[in-house]
């Protein structure tokens, strides 16, 4: 298949390994974070990391959606759908992950609650004219990559006048979180960025001009598999033997300068900027996450049903904080393997396919390193 074969080719990827070999500079050490948990997900599965040399480290990211939303809103989630008697709609990932208490939606659903997991935010509009006795709450979640569905659904919304149908947003920005990791001293030594993909066919290359400029951190953006993982580190390490901090768009099949001008267009119409939102393991970032603006307030959820977020603890066994800061790595945690697995998940970073423990569980790389109960 065209683009996805020719970019898993084994003998193209002993090739990309000598070359970062080649490159890599006598007694010096390079940190790439690469920011996207789909990023983590195919340097996992592939083993990339096995191909690359040690002095080349990758740092993971908090780049996955249900990875960084707090306590509290998968709080304010259950609570919507046991609380109101509402069709609490979301996509499947976060079903899982644990609030406050270890409760989670799955367990929700098993006491009764009328949540229902869905492909596309389209199916909950579906749903709620379906269900014209009924409120719909569309929970949303997700970067830049599902942002614009959400205001397409609000948009459709309005027209069709469907008074039963809301959403409770936690859309956030990529560009803020890379932020936040890079601010306070970087408490987190990076040499640079490997970019996301989906996130970047959105919103182009422009907005990462503001780290090679302010920073000093080059950023190639990368596709998922894993011969565009490689290509990127190599340009990584070539930008920082060459003392350069730029933007480099490895991904170009897919990416522009611009990004995708009327799903910008779109998300600018329907969504306003909020002052904080909090992120898990980076707290509470500044113009980091976006809400429904005015103009589309009767189908704000959080308005409707006066629903506030309210500060939650994290399991203290679980180091999913320290690791999407990348601080620690899934090894580095208590639980990882046991009991914490995908099929018994404790921690968020262990739920969706794209968290860095879930990632590293699943293809087995680190399955030697914990006993796992019988």
């Amino acid at each position: 298949m065209k683009y996805i074969e020719e970019f898993r080719d084994p003998a193209l990827a002993k090739t990309l390994a000598r070359a970062i070999a080649a490159e890599v500079a006598p007694g010096r050490s390079y940190r790439f974070m690469e920011f996207c948990g789909g990023h983590t997900h195919a340097i996992a599965r592939y083993g990339v990391e096995d191909l690359l040399p040690p002095a080349v480290e990758m740092i993971h990211g908090p780049g996955c959606p249900v990875c960084v939303l707090p306590v509290g809103r998968v709080d304010v989630a259950v609570a919507l759908a046991t609380q109101h008697d509402v069709i609490l709609c979301t996509y499947a990932d976060l079903m899982r992950v644990p609030g406050s208490k270890f409760d989670s939606l799955m367990k929700a659903k098993a006491r009764g609650a009328d949540i229902r997991m869905i492909y596309s935010v389209m199916d909950a509009l579906r749903i709620a004219e379906e269900n014209p006795g009924r409120q719909v709450v569309f929970f949303a979640i997700g970067f830049e990559t599902t942002t614009p569905p959400t205001a397409l659904a609000l948009k459709q919304a309005t027209a069709k006048g469907l008074r039963n149908f809301s959403v409770h947003c936690n859309h956030v920005l990529t560009p803020a979180a890379m932020r936040a990791i890079l601010g306070d001293g970087e408490k987190v030594p990076l040499d640079g960025f490997v970019g996301p993909a989906h996130v970047s066919t959105v919103i182009g290359t422009q907005p990462y001009e503001e780290f090679t400029r302010d920073y000093a951190k080059p950023v190639v953006i990368a596709g998922f598999e894993p011969l565009d993982v490689m290509q990127a580190v190599l340009q990584l390490v070539r930008q920082v033997n060459d003392g350069r901090a730029e933007v480099e768009n490895e991904y170009s099949r897919a990416v522009t300068p611009e990004g995708n001008t009327r799903a910008i267009a779109l998300m600018d119409e329907v969504f306003d900027l909020r002052d904080s939102f909090e992120w898990r393991g980076l707290g509470e970032v500044p113009h980091s996450a976006l809400k429904i603006a005015d103009a589309y307030a009767d189908f704000d959820a959080e308005k409707r049903f006066s629903v506030k977020t309210e500060p939650a603890r994290e399991n203290k066994a679980c180091e999913c904080g320290a690791i999407l800061r990348g601080e620690k790595t899934p090894e580095d945690c208590g639980i990882f393997g046991d009991p914490c697995t995908p099929e018994n998940p404790l921690g968020a970073c262990m739920v969706s396919s794209e968290g860095a423990c879930a990632a590293h569980w699943t293809y087995g790389r680190f399955r030697e390193k914990k006993a796992v109960p019988a």
